[in-house]
């Protein structure tokens, strides 16, 4: 399967795999100059590029595990969702929840691509829904 993407500025670099059995496709930062996001603050982050998805998908933006773990920025959303019929660039909220700033270098991989089937159910009300074991219970219920 092929996915059509287009740059939209000349400093962009197309989403690539790490490895082959990513599922991801890295997003690189399509800045002009180094970006310090301090403790606390949002910023937005161009890629540069804009995608075709395929129908009957949606586009996942992650964060990207190191930057979480060791430098603690991530979404400021979690998890950002393209639809299919999108077609503007792909831009990622990312938030700094370290204690330290962190820089953001043009070219620079900072968050992820995946690009899943979706299902789309017509809501339909209903005057009962069908019994579970677990039924209602949530939050911790099924144990630590």
């Amino acid at each position: 399967m092929n996915l059509p993407v287009q740059k939209l500025r000349k400093n962009a670099v197309l989403p690539t795999r790490a490895t082959a059995g990513s599922a991801g496709l890295d997003l690189y930062a399509c800045l002009e100059a180094p970006l310090t996001i301090a403790p606390g603050e949002l910023r937005q982050v161009p890629s540069g590029v804009a995608a075709a998805l395929p129908q009957g998908t949606v586009g996942l933006l992650c964060g990207r595990s190191g930057l979480g773990v060791k430098h603690g920025i991530t979404l400021s959303n979690s998890v950002g969702i393209i639809d299919s019929d999108y077609r503007g660039e792909l831009i990622a909220g990312l938030c700094n929840v370290g204690s330290e700033p962190y820089t953001l270098m043009p070219g620079e991989r900072f968050a992820q691509l995946l690009v899943v089937p979706v299902l789309f159910p017509e809501p339909q009300e209903a005057a009962q829904l069908p019994q579970t074991v677990r039924g209602k219970s949530g939050f911790g219920s099924s144990g630590k």
